[in-house]
């Protein structure tokens, strides 16, 4: 129905200067006052900002690129522009459409502004020239006059349906709906300048540009896919697109005034006369983006031999100067064309290549130390995030069979004025003396029931002092004191050991040792967990009366290098529990953790996008490597399992960006916890481990499960959408690694990054409870001083043993000067963990709910082996004398890790496990990689295998049994797994957190 008119409301219909009979003057200026002054202003007035053009609104990108044209063309288009060879280039590519809006079904622009165009412009003064152009190759009204009624239907009136159901505006419904066209791609889409222009005196022409080589593609659900693609692709490669130009040859059926009309190209074809060429770029690089909304496009400034011709070529003139002024004006910007195209970067301003050394700094920021029973011999630990596989008998157990001590190495770089690394400084080429302090806290701090951060910890039990029937404290408190060292090769010396006393017992929390470079070797402490009284342990974390030898502390060093004393960036060492599984990662990783806290603490700067073999990739990888430590994810995420997406083939799937694969990605992201959306406590969703607030049974809180970093997660959804960087090369399922072997084969530059990851990428952050080697603190933006590095207390209060009161909660800890946020000192860092730390480790299992899942979910599998395949498994794996049946059941079947820990007493229980760990963990298996089966596709060619101490291999109880049918090809349907005593372990305290809340 038509809408009934208003007559004391303006209209097209009762405006006599609105009619068909209306100079083109009078409807340029009316379209300038209904676009600008009726459609841009009022919103910028209501508070757009930035303001917003008055069309073709919604930015895709802009591009640099060089217009070339073409060497042999014919002479007569050799005039004005094309005169020249080349020039520099900016091209903007838009919709018709707000920026809100989706691009599906939008009309394309694509405007160009060529620099160093010498000449006189027909409006403005520059050395620029423009070109306008759009995915159509017709307008959808005739000339100004026809798009003067169109636009007052819609902006006088507020009815355009009515104006485009009259009949004789057939025309213009016709073309606007087929405008909506869907373009798959902005560098696939064909463009036209839709008006003539002059080309000299004698002729006319009209413009295009057609793409050469160019992948259609296929749009995606993305409202903002057009974006995403045209990053993608000049992100992974360049694009090119011909300019051609079409001679107006006959005036009768080529129009100059009718918009809607398309010359016939069998009257005159197109000529290609140019190119333009986009180089592989990155188009959201700094500044890019913002000079493409600064911006202003006019197909009037260019030479007067490129004249536009028609009356939607003069209503365009007024119009969009008077949208430029506007918008200019709004957003504080003068409005003037620039003079050439500039990248900005970053270290312009700096001095990056300098030689010249500022100041220096200890790396890793965090070191990690690991406890092992051997009495002298130690290995270094992870340098690099992807360490070279090392399955010698003796890497991590010394010849006795005893567990070597992993040492933590401190290095120090000199820094330029830009923050490079220029050199290592040792004592080769510099002077340096290195400081360190070791202390335990554990026995005078307060309990571990819950990670005090999180809602949860309102419902908690108290976390009071513990053994708070010692008056003194001091007797609990473990201080091994302050050493330095200076020197090459120094080796264990009673000066440089860190002893405390833990109620006049002493205490050795480890030592300082140096290498051929006067490189830092910090070693802690060899496992020893005591009760002085011999009363047993009894729980997982709070276990009156006991001590243990972790310990943490700074490390600092005093630096002169070339007769000047630098400032030298601190770091700390910690002491954590030993690493069974050394090639293993957490899916999110504590180096995870610790980039996302500096992230969003504006400490780093996020990258724009993630990349596919860093960010995306690793997640992926890692839940299928668990596969060696846990038997569900070695079920489902394993060899041969159905979300095994390690595979070649899936990898080709996964790193594609193109929107091919985006539903593909949408599904897989989807199976990832997120703990604000509905259903996150489902415990089928990934990562299948356990949360910083488990408790059987389930409470319904989401921190039941573990979740991925915030950072991590918006990664993700990055990767859904195709926006990611695509740097993934095809390989083998099983690779060799192709990184540097050692830390020293890395540039200088690279190596403090590497060794920053090398250490945290091995430690967990799942699940805080309390957790593995650090706990909840570490998620604390004011822990530390810069991204990876802790801050230290004031110089005075570093040996100090800080006392809060009978509670600790969340009113103390966020103190200014409290235990987080006002600098930490020599334990605080361990001291939030479990007492011993043996009887925590045997309690992380897996399976607590064993109905549901008797592998499924899991707590540190990556540290603390749920089951493993064992060494005499492996053996049958390779041996091609057995049938394929057993070969195969002997590769998918594992043992419980926890099988070879002798247990003192019968029946096996949860307290004799616990305390049999105290004296026994270094006699438990290590997993190691291993050559698998070679040309073998029903197998891995390469493996991860449980390896006792040499003088108990085989003597395990799964060992023992599996040596009966070492040889033989019947079926193993023996259930060996249950040979460990499974304790019902939901009702240990470990997992029942809540067991005093009423109700629960």
């Amino acid at each position: 129905m038509a809408k009934k008119e208003n007559p004391t409301k303006p209209s097209a219909n009762n405006i006599p200067c609105w009619s068909d009979n209306e100079s083109v003057e009078q409807a340029c200026r009316r379209l300038t006052e209904m676009f600008v002054g009726l459609g841009q202003v009022p919103r910028i007035d209501k508070g757009q900002q930035p303001a917003q053009r008055a069309v073709f609104r919604k930015q895709h990108g802009i591009a640099y690129g060089k217009f070339k044209i073409n060497p042999d063309i014919d002479p007569q288009f050799k005039i004005g522009i094309f005169s020249k060879s080349e020039y520099e280039c900016a091209i903007r590519f838009s919709s018709d459409t707000t920026p809100s809006s989706p691009d599906l079904h939008s009309t394309l622009g694509l405007a160009m502004k060529l620099f160093a165009v010498n000449g006189d412009k027909l409006i403005g003064e520059s050395n620029t020239a423009d070109f306008i152009f759009q995915n159509m190759d017709r307008f959808f009204t005739k000339n100004a006059q026809q798009m003067c009624q169109f636009t007052t239907a819609g902006v006088i009136d507020k009815d355009y349906d009515a104006y485009l159901n009259d009949p004789k505006n057939s025309d213009v419904t016709n073309i606007l709906n087929d405008m909506q066209k869907v373009e798959s791609s902005c560098l696939s889409a064909k463009y036209w300048a839709i008006l003539p222009f002059k080309l000299g005196d004698q002729q006319i022409v009209k413009y295009r540009l057609v793409p050469e080589e160019s992948e259609v593609g296929a749009p995606c659900v993305d409202n903002n896919y057009l974006a995403l693609d045209l990053q993608r692709r000049l992100r992974e490669g360049s694009a090119k697109f011909r300019f051609e130009v079409q001679l107006r040859t006959n005036p009768e059926t080529m129009p100059l005034d009718d918009a809607q009309a398309v010359w016939s190209t069998q009257q005159s074809p197109y000529v290609c006369i140019a190119r333009l060429h986009l180089a592989q770029q990155n188009i959201t690089a700094i500044g890019q983006a913002e000079l493409g909304s600064n911006l202003a496009f006019n197909i009037w400034r260019t030479l007067a031999a490129h004249e536009p011709l028609g009356s939607i070529a003069l209503a365009r003139k007024s119009a969009y100067a008077a949208s430029a002024k506007a918008r200019h004006t709004a957003n504080g910007q003068q409005l003037q064309e620039p003079t050439k195209l500039t990248n900005f970067n970053p270290e312009q301003a700096q001095e990056a290549d300098s030689e010249c050394i500022v100041y220096a700094g200890i790396y890793p920021p965090i070191g990690v130390m690991r406890v092992g029973n051997s009495k002298d011999d130690y290995f270094i630990g992870p340098q690099q995030p992807q360490p070279v596989p090392n399955s010698d008998e003796y890497a991590y157990r010394d010849k006795s069979g005893a567990l070597k001590r992993q040492a933590a190495e401190f290095r120090i770089y000199g820094f330029n004025a830009a923050g490079k690394a220029i050199k290592e400084l040792t004592l080769d080429n510099a002077d340096i003396t290195w400081h360190a302090q070791l202390a335990n806290q554990k026995s005078s701090w307060y309990e571990f029931q819950i990670a005090l951060d999180i809602p949860e910890a309102a419902d908690a039990p108290p976390s009071l002092l513990r053994n708070n029937n010692v008056a003194d404290r001091d007797k609990l408190h473990i201080n091994g004191g302050q050493r330095k060292l200076s020197g090459k090769n120094v080796n264990s010396k009673n000066e440089h050991n860190f002893i405390g006393k833990f109620m006049d017992e002493d205490v050795y929390l480890g030592e300082m040792r140096s290498d051929n470079h006067g490189r830092l070797i910090m070693l802690g402490g060899h496992g020893v967990a005591r009760n002085l009284k011999g009363d047993i342990a009894v729980t997982f974390a709070n276990n009156e009366g006991w001590y243990d030898d972790i310990s943490d502390g700074p490390i600092t060093a005093e630096v002169v290098h070339n007769s000047v004393a630098l400032r030298v960036e601190p770091a700390w060492v910690i002491c954590a529990p030993p690493d069974y599984a050394p090639m293993q990662k957490s899916v999110r990783t504590m180096w995870d953790l610790m980039r996302d806290v500096a992230v969003n603490s504006s400490m780093l700067a996020r990258p724009q996008r993630p990349s596919f073999t860093e960010d995306i990739q690793p997640i992926f990888s890692r839940m299928t490597n668990l596969q060696w430590v846990n038997s569900g994810f070695a079920g489902a995420f394993g060899w041969g399992g159905q979300f095994d997406y390690t595979t070649p083939e899936w990898l080709a799937k996964l790193s594609d960006p193109s929107p091919a694969y985006q539903e593909l990605r949408r599904t897989l992201s989807n199976n990832f916890r997120r703990t604000g959306v509905s259903g996150a406590q489902a415990p089928q969703l990934w990562p299948w481990l356990y949360g910083d607030a488990i408790s059987i049974p389930p409470t319904g809180s989401v921190r039941q499960h573990a979740t991925l970093s915030n950072l991590q997660l918006s990664f993700l959804d990055q990767w859904v959408k195709g926006d990611f960087i695509n740097d993934y090369k095809p390989q083998s399922r099983c690779p060799v690694p192709t990184q540097p072997p050692t830390i020293d084969d890395y540039p200088v530059a690279e190596q403090p990054e590497q060794l920053t990851r090398g250490a945290m990428e091995f430690c967990l952050a799942d699940a805080f409870h309390p957790g593995c080697e650090m706990t909840w603190p570490m998620r604390t933006a004011g822990m530390y001083m810069s991204p990876f590095r802790l801050k230290h207390a004031l110089p005075d209060t570093q040996s100090d043993h800080c006392y809060y009161g009978p509670i600790m909660n969340h009113d103390i800890y966020t103190l200014a000067k409290g235990p987080l946020f006002g600098g930490q000192v020599a334990g605080g860092i361990t001291r939030w963990m479990a007492i011993p730390w043996q009887t925590d480790t045997a309690s992380c299992r897996d399976g607590y709910s064993s109905e549901y899942d008797p592998f499924l979910p899991t707590f540190w599998p990556a540290r603390v082996p749920n089951q493993i395949m064992n060494q005499r498994r492996y053996q049958q794996v390779l041996d091609t004398s057995l049938s394929d049946s057993t070969r195969q059941q002997a590769f998918a079947y594992r043992t419980d890790w926890l099988d070879d820990l002798p247990l003192h007493g019968n029946p096996a229980t949860y307290t004799n496990q616990i305390n049999s760990m105290v004296e026994h963990f270094a006699e438990l298996a290590i997993v190691q990689t291993h050559t698998g089966a070679i040309n073998d596709e029903q197998f891995p060619n390469t493996m991860q295998v449980g390896m006792l101490p040499h003088n108990k291999a085989g003597e395990g109880l799964v060992n023992l049994a599996s040596k009966a049918i070492q040889h033989s090809n019947v079926t193993l349907s023996v259930d060996l797994t249950h040979n460990r005593s499974k304790v019902d372990l939901g009702v240990t305290e470990k997992a029942n957190r809540f067991h005093r809340i009423k109700g629960r």
